[in-house]
């Protein structure tokens, strides 16, 4: 099938619930907008928290290497008081995608944001614009990096494109803002502002507070540039990676800390937007390492070692400040009694290589960049401290404010609301899900798409042709495609069944291909 602009898809949300495997009981709370999801009379408020490139190895809430050296403990108050996603997945593992897929419910080639190459098209239906509709006061501060202008917030500051660390300019309708300071600081200080003093209290809110961190070039609080200079961090086992159990895909792209981490990245050159002050504390803290470092000549293994550390520390540094910062949203919520009647969810753009495979960034189906964190706290509904391991997407996003909100689901939105989940109620749920990354030239990825389960994952790179299967029970780190395995053929074609399904179901094109 083709997708012309304007066709609607009312077929889309029948087909998923049937095909998908997700039954009658879901249906009622996907297509019911008078069903009462939520406990007593008040709509809830909705609170968005989400951060770019925070992969769940360092959520401390998901356990990892980093879980006792750099603990989120904010984020995991989260968790803690609401539910863990175990399998949270991303459609298409690059900034501008997720963020557009999170805004529309539908994947990148039908709300045409398929790469951070195009400008969002924001006249289409998103749900903030129909959460307004339904008299929800809606904001967004933070990063957007979509280009266009926002639609569908009552207040909205942004960052301009991906924004800067230190000393930020925000975007507002009345023009350009600057700000001195960390921007995590004063993203939040922009939220805590608006909660408590520019919204009108009498209606139901929904803001999304949109950290840049722990983005690329991974520059921290200066409160932390210190933060793990003690620690030896722990190595990934395949930090050195040599790409032989898989095909060209994973042995031609650029994005290894061996050979494509620069000076700036890895803090040997400072930013160039600090005060006089700022810039002092700045060189106190990284120029005796920069300098022990140069003296040191380092090569081979121990220049890549050391590579990692600085890259790893200067990574974890930009989350705690992330997780600080979500600890003061939280505080006011308790403090202004908010918190009984406010669903708090927080995730993050897409995962992230921490090392794993020698890597660094994101784009890849492989585990790593494809699973994302995603925590919600909803009092009186969810159960404190559990965990579901069913497949979720970001694609599910928008569903499920609306449904929070008690506003009806449009039949052309692709994903399904997890209220279901939240609620404990067990329905049955969607056994596979849909990848597509379209091969932008940033770190030479290739373009690919596939088809993951909650055990097997098959990627189709369809400019190079070639496929690859991974069986994550036996090898975990998916380092030994088994597509050329005669012992896994019929899961194989299997699998190639359930991708050209999806494909179906979605309306997805043959290949994914750049405009």
């Amino acid at each position: 099938m083709s997708f012309k602009r304007g066709m609607t898809m009312d077929c889309t949300r029948r087909d998923f619930l049937k095909m998908s495997g997700v039954g009658l009981a879901a249906g009622m709370v996907l297509s019911n907008p008078k069903m009462d999801v939520h406990v007593g009379s008040k709509r809830p408020n909705i609170l968005f928290l989400f951060s770019d490139d925070h992969a769940c190895e360092a959520l401390s809430a998901y356990g990892g290497r980093f879980k006792h050296i750099a603990p989120t403990a904010n984020m995991d108050r989260i968790a803690e008081a609401g539910m863990r996603f175990d399998r949270a997945y991303v459609t298409n593992s690059i900034c501008c995608p997720s963020r557009a897929v999170i805004l529309t419910g539908k994947h990148s080639h039908l709300n045409g944001q398929v790469g951070n190459g195009q400008t969002f098209d924001g006249s289409q239906q998103t749900f903030p614009k129909l959460l307004q509709q339904a008299d929800y006061q809606t904001a967004l501060i933070g990063k957007w990096h979509l280009k266009s202008d926002p639609t569908g917030f009552d207040y909205w500051e942004v960052l301009p494109g991906q924004g800067k660390y230190y000393n930020p300019s925000f975007l507002t309708p009345n023009g350009e803002v600057q700000y001195t300071g960390y921007n995590s600081d004063i993203v939040t200080d922009l939220g805590l502002s608006w909660l408590k003093d520019k919204r009108d209290k009498d209606k139901p809110f929904m803001m999304m507070l949109q950290y840049k961190a722990p983005h690329r070039r991974f520059e921290p609080n200066l409160k932390h540039l210190t933060l793990f200079d003690d620690i030896t961090l722990p190595e990934p086992g395949n930090l050195f990676d040599d790409y032989s159990g898989r095909g060209t895909a994973a042995k031609t792209q650029a994005m290894e800390i061996a050979t494509h981490m620069n000076d700036n990245d890895l803090k040997l050159n400072p930013p160039t937007n600090l005060t006089p002050e700022q810039a002092a504390v700045w060189n106190a803290a990284y120029e005796p390492k920069n300098e022990a470092f140069r003296n040191a000549n380092l090569e081979g293994d121990d220049l890549v070692r050391w590579k990692y550390q600085r890259y790893m520390k200067d990574y974890l540094r930009c989350v705690r400040s992330v997780d600080e910062n979500i600890g003061r949203v939280l505080d006011y919520l308790d403090d202004s009694g908010l918190s009984k009647d406010t669903v708090v969810m927080y995730s993050s753009d897409q995962g992230f290589y921490l090392g794993e495979h020698g890597w660094f960034d994101k784009r890849f189906m492989y585990e790593e960049s494809y699973k994302m964190p995603l925590l919600a706290r909803w009092p009186r509904v969810i159960k404190s401290g559990t965990s579901t391991s069913k497949l979720v997407q970001n694609l599910d996003f928008a569903e499920t404010f609306l449904d929070i909100a008690g506003v009806k689901i449009p039949s052309d939105m692709q994903g399904v609301s997890l209220v279901p989940l939240m609620k404990d109620e067990r329905p049955p749920w969607r056994k596979s899900l849909y990848y597509q990354y379209y091969g932008e030239n940033g770190h030479s990825v290739e373009a690919h798409e596939g088809v993951s389960t909650d055990r097997y994952k098959l990627i189709h790179f369809t400019d190079l042709d070639e496929w690859e299967l991974y069986d994550r029970q036996n090898d975990p780190y998916e380092m030994n495609s088994e597509y050329e395995n005669p012992e896994y053929a019929g899961k194989v074609q299997q699998l190639k069944r359930e991708l050209t399904r999806l494909k179906q179901l979605y309306d997805a094109p043959e290949k994914p291909v750049l405009p």
